[in-house]
């Protein structure tokens, strides 16, 4: 019998946790709640999650010493999985208020307001995700939740062999943004996959699968 694989839900601080351990479970994994550095980087999967503010987010990661969790287990290739704020500071910076608050920088790119004539995109929304994606395997035409008023609404990052190219899967709210990247060992969607019912956890479980 196959061993579930670990997964350590990195705690900052951050809301939203337990209903995404919940999540991780039903789609298979063995879930700890932690902010152990060692924990956290030993484990199969690393998932971050966000909610709230860009610049709150990333007080409570660079306090918890997440940077450098996330940096050590991509020098490994080990998977990281990022959701809704926990994507966006994974780009270069982000806007929020006329605030800039410097992202971790895995991606280059600003996270900005959504050109939408209601904000937050807050709901049930359709995404374009290609024929690639290892994510939306099997599930590229269900609708997933979203809540969320920023996001990157463009990908800069040039990639040459042999490493392949990124995965990106769009939305739209009034404009069109990422709700999704695959690049190697990280992974991050803006939706949340625990809110985002039988959908979701299948998404989960595709990831756990790279693990």
């Amino acid at each position: 019998m196959a061993v579930s694989p670990s997964v350590v839900l990195f705690d900052y601080g951050s809301g939203n946790v337990h209903s995404a351990a919940k999540a991780l479970e039903l789609a298979g994994a063995r879930v700890e709640l932690t902010a152990d550095r060692g924990r956290a980087i030993a484990a199969d999967g690393l998932l971050v999650p966000g909610v709230g503010a860009f610049s709150a987010v990333m007080q409570g990661l660079r306090a918890a010493g997440g940077e450098s969790v996330i940096e050590r287990r991509l020098a490994g290739g080990r998977p990281v999985l990022g959701i809704c704020v926990g994507m966006q500071v994974l780009f270069s910076e982000g806007v929020e208020r006329g605030v800039d608050t410097e992202g971790l920088g895995e991606w280059p790119g600003t996270v900005r307001e959504l050109d939408a004539p209601v904000l937050p995109h807050m709901g049930w929304n359709t995404v374009s995700a290609p024929e690639a994606s290892t994510l939306f395997r099997g599930i590229r035409d269900e609708r997933f939740y979203f809540v969320h008023s920023y996001a990157a609404q463009e990908w800069t990052l040039e990639t040459n062999a042999p490493f392949p190219p990124p995965v990106l899967t769009w939305a739209e709210h009034g404009s069109r943004f990422l709700a999704a990247v695959e690049n190697g060992p990280l992974s991050a969607t803006q939706f949340h996959p625990e809110k985002s019912g039988d959908a979701g956890i299948r998404l989960l479980t595709n990831w756990l699968e790279t693990l």
